[in-house]
């Protein structure tokens, strides 16, 4: 692992940067960073003791650093990675640092479309339980972990998600490659479908010698995958009740708390992956039972009692919060919803997520949304960073899906503000209230409670 004492993260406000940034200060060295924007990371990490700068500018990076981690949306024309080349500072790309850490550890590594951080939390939950210490850097944050999106742990095993944008997850070899589904998704990066699909083939061969491959067996392009020995997972007689959900898993039969097919899936695999280790299947089942979920994955924020309307306590408006920002992840979590309330109006604020994923994947979004009540989309979210041909707008969107017929008040608004407006304007007693999206959505179900 390489060693520093003077660490500078570029892009610091990152939920896999900020977790590198507590990393390194938790080892000893003197942390320093910048971002474009002020977040509640951020917030955090200053709380810390760690100097972080707004702004990229080259006086930023301190003159004893010998060490910059930087975001991979982070271009090597930035000024702060180009004066720590000048000075011969080593630089580390977010997923290099991961690929250093999984060198020195037994590495569970989790990557696939959807469900990464949900599944990497489960299983990292299944190794506490199994009582052997885990370091995870997940891609959200915890209840009940001190640092959020990290767990410091004494322990052989790592466990991190592994991001196939721009093929980042080629710098992570683990011992356990585990694939939770392939879909089309970065396609301003993959050609196509059968880009994404070689590449994750190349990944899963870069699985340490003796190493393990857990795949989904009820996804096509996974099965289509090459590795003879993988490991499958399936939850299969899955029953929904108040509050919970049922299935087996070979043998066994698992209670999750969090709702979703996509969920159960989520956990299949999770139970598969610890399995591989040889950890008892009572304590696997123990763990999921006791999973409550993460930070923005079906999170209920709190209850939203908008001034012009006259609610008795626990009769207001429910807000959640959720991170879905691919067609698959909506319509999932739009099934989960309704699974879980039935008899409540379903009202969705959604943010999309980038340009080219939103023009790429365009008549999938139109559908993911059937069996909302009430959709609101917002502008599309502009990723910092990252320059886009403009396709689509939300405007757009609206119209596509309102031709549908299938969702009954669709509106669209030029940004948040707006947004929230209009929802205010449109919501009842006792609706369910999403905000969804990958981007600055979350602020806006922040707000509303």
């Amino acid at each position: 692992m390489i060693s520093a004492k003077n660490v500078h993260i570029i892009g610091i406000g990152g939920i896999g940067t900020s977790a590198v940034a507590k990393w390194w200060h938790a080892h000893g060295a003197t942390v320093t960073g910048s971002d474009v924007h002020s977040s509640d990371l951020i917030d955090d990490l200053m709380k810390r003791g760690i100097d972080v700068r707004l702004g990229h500018f080259s006086e930023n990076v301190p003159r004893e650093c010998d060490l910059v981690v930087y975001s991979r949306a982070v271009p090597a024309a930035n000024v702060e990675r180009e004066i720590a080349s000048e000075r011969g500072i080593t630089q580390l790309s977010f997923p290099e640092f991961l690929g250093e850490m999984a060198k020195e550890k037994k590495t569970i590594a989790v990557s696939g479309t959807n469900g990464k951080s949900t599944t990497t939390g489960m299983i990292a939950s299944i190794l506490v339980e199994a009582g052997l210490d885990p370091t995870v850097i997940i891609g959200t944050k915890v209840p009940g972990w001190d640092d959020g999106n990290l767990l410091l742990g004494d322990g052989n095993w790592l466990v991190v998600e592994a991001c196939e944008h721009l093929a980042s997850f080629l710098e992570i070899k683990p011992d356990v490659a585990l694939v939770t589904n392939i879909e089309e998704d970065h396609l301003d990066f993959y050609r196509d479908l059968d880009h994404i699909r070689e590449t994750f083939q190349q990944w899963i061969g870069s699985v340490k010698d003796g190493g393990v491959v857990v795949l989904n067996e009820q996804d096509d392009e996974s099965m289509k995958l090459e590795a003879p020995e993988a490991k499958r997972f399936h939850a299969k007689d899955r029953e929904v009740e108040p509050g919970k959900q049922t299935f087996t898993v070979g043998n066994k039969r698992f209670v999750l708390k969090v709702p979703g097919e996509f969920n159960a899936s989520n956990a299949a695999a999770a139970a598969v992956a610890a399995s591989a280790l040889e950890i008892e299947s009572e304590t696997i089942v123990a763990a999921l039972a006791n999973f409550t979920g993460t930070w923005r994955r079906f999170e209920r924020v709190g209850e939203w009692k908008p001034g012009s309307m006259k609610v008795r306590p626990g009769a207001g408006v429910d807000v959640f919060s959720d991170y879905a920002h691919h067609p698959t992840a909506i319509a999932g979590t739009i099934d989960a919803f309704r699974e879980f309330y039935p008899d409540r109006r379903l009202v969705v604020v959604f943010e999309p997520h980038q340009h080219s994923r939103t023009h790429e994947l365009f008549d999938e979004f139109v559908e993911s949304f059937d069996g909302v009540d009430v959709l609101i989309l917002s502008e599309i979210y502009e990723v910092t960073g990252r320059t886009e041909e403009k396709f689509e707008s939300s405007e757009d969107m609206a119209r596509a899906v309102g031709s549908r017929g299938h969702v009954k008040e669709v509106q669209s608004a030029e940004d948040l503000q707006e947004a929230e407006r209009r929802l205010r304007d449109l919501v009842k007693n006792q609706d369910l209230v999403v905000c969804m999206g990958a981007g600055a959505i979350d602020s806006l179900a922040r707000k509303l409670v």
